[in-house]
């Protein structure tokens, strides 16, 4: 079928018969050329799922294609039903033009397709109506056929528009869930900003959150990701200096990052310590609060730990960190941490020893 819906019939038959036949039969012929259809429906699907083309306007150009071959077919088929009516002038077209088999195909093809866009859009006119009875029994079809493609064409494209713009969307409900909850209970200003700055920061930064990416993937993968993008940022930190490779990757696979926007308390003094982070990206502002005033000791930036403090000791945070810009961090719970370093006693106090060797924090502790 692929090879006789791409054969020239006509000039086939010209070479062999040296006649210059043009029969109804080649017309009928030519009809295989639909076969090939099935491939362009093929293509469209590998172009669906290859993620170098938008899918949003291959899904528009198919349906533009869907549209403008079934406009095509039914103006086609139906200039052929009044082509070959016994009476011309008892034709759709005829009774507008009455010599129309001498005029141009052209004006034929004009007219044919004028009738099936207004018909396949619905407006119908009524200049270009059926006449005879063939014509009505096409007309019933031909609307019935409308009914299923302007349904599969309306689907399509809400579901386009809709998929695109749910992101938007999910956000804006966020948000005004976030300003309902903080004027129901009358929270500070600064406490709702605080709220709707990490609410757009989640959404804006969606396509960098590795748990979200990395949840449906094996275990093995996602160490390997977590590897290649955090460890050097982990063994560049002065607590884990000098421990064994084995302890820095399961350490670096235990971790979750996150992203701060800028002016939020990532630890608040006198907290339980129940995780510690080390800083990416961005910069912290280390606080403490002292009859009631507030004092900046530090900032602390990239491979720069925070929260070890409170939870090397098992003691209440001693300070307040704040992001001073959009920050990133990998945070470690306390229990993986004991969890991980009981098995390697060594590094274990290799990290003891970094850290009391530290002398910003020895004279902080004192």
């Amino acid at each position: 079928m692929d090879v006789a819906s791409t054969l020239p019939f006509q000039i086939i038959y010209r070479i062999v018969t040296g006649e210059m036949h043009e029969g109804e039969t080649f017309g009928f012929l030519n009809l295989l050329r639909l076969w090939r259809l099935r491939r362009v429906t093929e293509l469209y699907k590998r172009l669906e799922k290859d993620t170098r083309f938008s899918y949003f306007y291959t899904r528009l150009i198919k349906l533009i294609s869907v549209t403008l071959f079934a406009v095509h077919s039914a103006g086609c088929f139906y200039y052929w039903l009044a082509a070959h009516h016994k009476k011309a002038d008892n034709t759709w077209i005829g009774v507008q033009v009455a010599d129309f088999k001498h005029r141009s195909i052209w004006l034929g093809y004009t007219y044919s397709i004028y009738w099936s866009i207004v018909t396949l859009t619905t407006v119908g006119y009524g200049d270009l109506h059926a006449v005879n009875t063939g014509e009505k029994i096409f007309n019933m079809f031909y609307m019935l056929f409308n009914i299923g493609l302007t349904a599969y064409i309306i689907g399509n494209m809400t579901n386009l528009i809709v998929h695109a713009a749910v992101r938007t969307f999910a956000m804006r409900n966020a948000i005004n869930n976030i300003l309902r909850y903080a004027s129901k209970n009358r929270l500070p200003e600064g406490l709702k900003e605080q709220m709707l700055a990490h609410m757009q920061l989640k959404f804006k930064t969606a396509e960098l959150q590795q748990e979200e990416v990395l949840e449906d993937l094996p275990k093995a993968i996602r160490s390997s990701i977590a590897l290649h993008l955090f460890h050097g940022v982990v063994a560049g930190t002065y607590l884990f200096k000098g421990v064994s490779e084995d302890l820095l990757t399961q350490l670096v696979t235990e971790m979750k990052a996150e992203y701060f926007p800028p002016k939020v308390e990532i630890i608040l003094q006198n907290e339980i310590p129940t995780e510690f982070y080390i800083l990416v990206s961005g910069t912290l502002d280390v606080l403490v609060y002292k009859n009631g005033t507030e004092q900046v000791l530090s900032k602390i930036g990239p491979s720069d730990v925070a929260g070890e403090i409170g939870v090397v000791f098992n003691i209440p945070q001693p300070f307040t960190m704040r992001t001073k810009r959009l920050s990133q961090v990998i945070r470690l719970s306390h229990h993986h941490l004991k969890q991980m370093v009981q098995p390697h006693s060594e590094d274990g106090k290799t990290i003891i020893s970094n850290f009391t060797q530290v002398k910003e924090l020895i004279c902080l502790i004192a």
